[in-house]
């Protein structure tokens, strides 16, 4: 049984999140401020997906989410007033996996939970066992981790989907579409921003732990290409 935690100060909020992931078949904890959060997640290491509110007490949404990025990998789909772009774009940049604005139905949350859920172990649960490499990066597709220069990368779930989508092709020019239709399973409806931010990350990553390589090039008006 898939365990999720639902981090909302609304006590009614997190209460009927709760029983409504209970009722569709997952085991559910709940924290009503960020710092609990953040504890349970460094706690409970078989957590599956964290619904995270960025108005917390104590330690705020996004702090949490820069947080637990440090040392977690765990699924977030992030809850929040806030509809602008900007403020998603920022989000996904940080590390989220999706987001969902308030007030929302409760159905729709759970076809994100599902699908995001989906995504994740789409990514691990299909492949040999085998590792890719790229210069001083290396990806262990079965254990899902990855190193670099023999330090440990942390990657969200797309990151490391992306990285390997392009290590298993590593002479292939990737378009936005491609990648975006590859790692996500959707249609790409030429929403250019979801990849560049994804790409950004994990060349910011990568320089932060080799900074004397160049992973990713970006063919301009074409798309990604790995840099031999």
């Amino acid at each position: 049984m898939k365990k999720i935690l639902t981090a909302e100060d609304d006590r009614e909020i997190n209460r009927l999140i709760c029983e409504y992931l209970s009722s569709q078949g997952y085991e559910t904890l709940s924290a009503l401020n960020g710092l609990d959060a953040v504890r349970i997640i460094r706690e409970q290491d078989d957590l599956s997906l964290l619904i995270l509110d960025l108005m917390l007490p104590f330690q705020s949404g996004d702090m949490v989410l820069q947080k637990i990025r440090e040392f977690s990998d765990i699924p977030v789909i992030v809850v929040s007033a806030k509809s602008d772009t900007r403020s998603r774009i920022d989000l996904i940049r940080m590390g989220a996996d999706d987001y969902i604005t308030k007030p929302f139905d409760l159905d729709e949350l759970l076809v994100r939970v599902e699908a995001v859920l989906r995504r994740y172990e789409g990514s691990g649960c299909s492949h040999e066992e085998k590792v890719l490499t790229c210069k001083n990066l290396t990806l262990d597709i079965t254990a899902a981790t990855a190193t670099v220069c023999g330090t440990p990368l942390t990657l969200t779930g797309k990151e490391f989907a992306i990285l390997e989508l392009m290590l298993e092709n590593p002479a292939k020019l990737w378009s936005k579409a491609n990648i975006f239709e590859s790692v996500w399973g959707e249609s790409y409806i030429n929403d250019d921003s979801t990849v560049k931010v994804h790409m950004s990350n994990i060349r910011t990553k990568l320089k932060k732990l080799d900074p004397g390589n160049e992973y990713i090039e970006t063919v301009w008006g074409m798309g990604y290409r790995l840099i031999p």
